[in-house]
């Protein structure tokens, strides 16, 4: 007996696949017949002003142009530029070996980066003193530092 119905699962499966084969090549040619009455036209979509998709085109005297000068690449410019002011403010770490430290701004409190390079005077830590800043790759950067006279 259990091979009479061993073989009853066989042929069931064997219909089930056909089955699905059948259904499955049904909707392929549903597909194709749906396809073929769109031209090009009716399958382009647009994006409107607001950007969402539209089927109609975009109205030319909604149109905006924009300057090249306006586009910014990398950092947002603030506006504000940095002025080349002679600064106070007091050494708060500096390395004689490798030749760096932070210099601590006496009006804004900002946390100044200093090399041996910027320097025209022979600085160490607690030294108050005046300098210029730049902008450089990482932030602002002291030069032009010296010993302030008291």
């Amino acid at each position: 007996m259990a091979k009479q119905q061993n073989n009853f699962n066989k042929k069931e499966l064997e219909k089930r696949k056909l089955q699905k084969r059948k259904e499955k090549q049904e909707r392929k040619e549903e597909r194709k017949a749906n396809t073929k009455g769109q031209s090009f036209e009716d399958m382009i979509m647009y994006v409107d002003e607001n950007g969402n998709f539209t089927s109609t085109p975009p109205d030319p005297t909604k149109k905006k142009s924009i300057a090249e000068e306006d586009i910014v690449i990398g950092s947002r410019n603030t506006g504000q530029p940095i002025a080349n002011t002679e600064r106070r403010g007091k050494v708060t770490f500096f390395n004689d070996s490798k030749g760096f430290g932070f210099i601590k701004d006496s009006e804004s409190g900002d946390s100044i980066f200093v090399h041996v390079k910027g320097t025209l005077d022979q600085i160490k830590e607690n030294d108050t003193v005046t300098f210029e800043t730049e902008r450089g790759p990482k932030g602002l950067n002291a030069i032009n530092v010296k010993l302030a006279s008291k």
